[in-house]
């Protein structure tokens, strides 16, 4: 993947590990005045156990950013593909976005 900036190029190299990918379900998300982060987490439905798989460290800039580039993507694919129905209300202030009824009250 090449990216041209200020009329030079970047080079983007994946691992073949990383290229996989993890599966998420589930991501909690806090923040400092200087951080933002998201915690990727595979949970099954069942277990009183979920796992984080994956932590993402950024600014709060690079975190609106990907907010917008986020946006601008499910526009896109909701174009192409049609609407994408969440058959959940939207959560309460404090509680994780996801499928199950969990509260991330009191996580670290």
């Amino acid at each position: 993947m090449d990216n041209k900036q200020n009329g030079q190029q970047l080079q983007i190299e994946i691992k073949p590990d990383v290229a996989q990918g993890v599966y998420s379900n589930l991501v909690a998300i806090t923040h400092s005045s200087s951080e933002v982060i998201l915690d990727f987490i595979s949970m099954m439905p069942g277990m009183p156990k979920a796992e984080v798989k994956s932590r993402i460290v950024m600014a709060p800039e690079h975190a609106k950013r990907l907010l917008a580039a986020l946006g601008d993507n499910i526009r896109k694919y909701e174009n192409q593909f049609g609407e994408i129905s969440i058959r959940q209300a939207q959560p309460r202030p404090g509680s994780t976005i996801a499928p199950f009824n969990i509260n991330n009250q009191g996580e670290a």
